[in-house]
């Protein structure tokens, strides 16, 4: 197991574990870092993972601007960088953290050294009847999140190969949630935060090694792998790599298959930019 450290700079909260190619994990809507906590850890065995929760959940630490809003959790990334020492970095996004992880990449090419987006949101994307319906009273309805989110329970099966072992799954990942809990007021104004964002215009001059992981069609029931790879059509430079038996959760139902996608690449990136360096 890798050595945990946690770095409290300037109040901010980073989790920085294991060695080798940096890559930064930007966590999903919900915001916490530790509910990718099986991909953290497979990730710092062979890496080194640098990761955090969004910039306004209370536990983060970092500066949250409302003025700035989604600009904020973009910021973050510079940030935590720069507390970090690390010049430049992969940049990894989860699901709507693929969005803020893009809008970086795009922002700040000189500190990507790649970038991976999982079951991410395109800039594209806007939220469906579900999302709309359960943000209209985000703390009324969240028990009503929590029973929507029974959905995910037959791409826990499959990816563990078996009922049981799927509803062993479930159970150890609920208590996480539990212990680390969410804010669905949260979540549902980082959706508002997209709202008339230039998004699609910024993206699309990006040109940088990009590797965008989806599960399986049919079993992504939160991001339709088809919403993810919108990514490929407008960056046809693209890399596209499948998580097999996966839909939305693959990065922590089959964390060291996620793993063996993601570190090579990152390595790769890391070696391209110091023979880059040589020659300059």
């Amino acid at each position: 197991m890798s050595q945990w450290l946690v770095i409290v700079m300037n109040g901010m909260k980073i989790i920085d574990m294991g060695s080798g190619a940096p890559v930064v994990l930007v966590p999903g809507i919900q915001g916490r870092w530790e509910w990718m906590k099986p991909a953290v850890e497979a990730l710092s065995k062979r890496c080194r993972v640098i990761t955090f929760s969004l910039a306004d959940e209370p536990t983060s630490g970092a500066r949250f601007d409302e003025a700035a809003g989604f600009q904020s959790y973009v910021q973050q990334i510079d940030d935590v960088l720069d507390e970090t020492g690390v010049r430049a970095a992969t940049i990894c996004g989860v699901s709507y953290g693929g969005l803020v992880a893009a809008a970086f990449a795009a922002r700040r090419p000189e500190r990507t050294k790649a970038l991976v987006l999982t079951s991410a949101i395109p800039p594209s994307w806007t939220p469906d009847k579900r999302v709309r319906f359960l943000m209209r009273a985000p703390r009324l309805l969240s028990p009503l999140f929590a029973i929507n989110s029974l959905r995910l329970f037959p791409e826990m099966v499959i990816a563990k190969q078996g009922l049981m072992p799927g509803l062993s799954f479930a159970v150890r990942h609920v208590a996480l949630v539990l212990a680390h809990g969410f804010s669905p007021r949260l979540m549902a104004r980082r959706v508002r935060l997209l709202d008339g964002l230039p998004l699609e215009r910024e993206l699309a001059s990006l040109d940088l090694p990009t590797l965008v992981i989806t599960g399986e069609h049919g079993l992504d029931r939160v991001v339709p792998v088809e919403l993810t790879m919108d990514y490929l059509r407008r960056w046809p430079h693209a890399r596209a790599a499948t998580l097999p038996r996966t839909g939305h959760l693959g990065l922590v139902t089959r964390p060291d298959t996620f793993a063996d996608l993601v570190v090579p690449f990152a390595e790769h990136a890391s070696s391209g930019e110091a023979q880059r360096r040589r020659i300059v």
